[in-house]
């Protein structure tokens, strides 16, 4: 499960749902936290279920029309081995024993610049630059410990209470000394409805080329459901159901962020 990439998407479309479509910001910036859990379970492709959960703590702040973020996530793993947290299956799982491991997840800092703003009628353009650092134990499973490159435009267009939404990417991942992973472009694309000012919910869809000689491609569905509690607090819910050998059989999660 692509958790970074589903909770960027998560705390993006919680705003245009239940607020608006973004504007720049002013130049005094705005600051926000957010945390939370996410928890997905699946066999990969094998035959004994891997459980992955992450906290993941979230620092955003956005001025005019940057943003910049930085995610830390602690994350527990239960299950046989051979399997990696954004990543999939990395190793012939040969094994029904399962093992936990947690510790100190990869962090992740973005910048994300805003080409188009959605004024006269045009879509809100967004180009991202992300460097996944490899600070999580390779031993342990929590990570590959190298570091991986992003690339990717979001973009956002609104119909009424409708918001069409997109993502197009491409991602270089740091090899280990033991699997080689391709570098591939990836894609996403769902919708968000506002059902009142607060309260919107939506649907996205994820997918991914598999990365590995063992591995599978990464195709799996989010539903979620955002809601606006006060001027400064913001909830998120979601499910997730996965499609293929590359995702988890099912995840949960729900996300609260303050906006300073």
């Amino acid at each position: 499960m692509k958790i970074s990439h589903f909770i960027t998407m998560l705390v993006s479309t919680s705003l245009l749902g239940a607020v608006a479509l973004p504007v720049w910001a002013g130049d005094s910036g705005t600051f926000s936290l957010t945390t939370g859990f996410d928890y997905s379970s699946g066999k990969y492709g094998g035959t004994t279920a891997t459980d992955i959960t992450s906290v993941p703590v979230i620092a955003k702040y956005q001025v005019d029309r940057w943003v910049l973020k930085l995610t830390v996530p602690y994350i527990t793993i239960t299950g046989p081995g051979g399997v990696v947290p954004n990543i999939g299956q990395t190793q012939t799982i040969t094994t029904t024993q399962r093992t936990t491991e947690s510790g100190l997840g990869d962090i992740v800092a973005g910048a994300s610049y805003n080409l188009l703003n959605g004024s006269s009628g045009m879509p809100v353009i967004d180009l991202t630059g992300k460097v996944k650092i490899g600070t999580a134990d390779a031993a342990k499973g929590l990570g590959t410990g190298e570091n991986d490159y992003t690339a990717q435009v979001d973009m956002y267009k609104g119909f009424g209470d409708f918001t069409a939404l997109g993502t197009v990417g491409y991602r270089a991942y740091g090899d280990t000394s033991t699997t080689t992973l391709d570098n591939v472009f990836f894609g996403s694309v769902g919708g968000v409805y506002k059902l009142t000012p607060n309260t919107s919910t939506g649907l996205i869809y994820d997918y991914r080329p598999a990365i590995t000689a063992r591995g599978s491609s990464m195709s799996e569905m989010m539903a979620f459901v955002s809601q606006k509690i006060t001027h400064n607090w913001k909830a998120q819910g979601y499910l997730v159901k996965g499609f293929s050998n590359g995702s988890p059989d099912y995840g949960v999660g729900a996300l609260a962020s303050y906006v300073f």
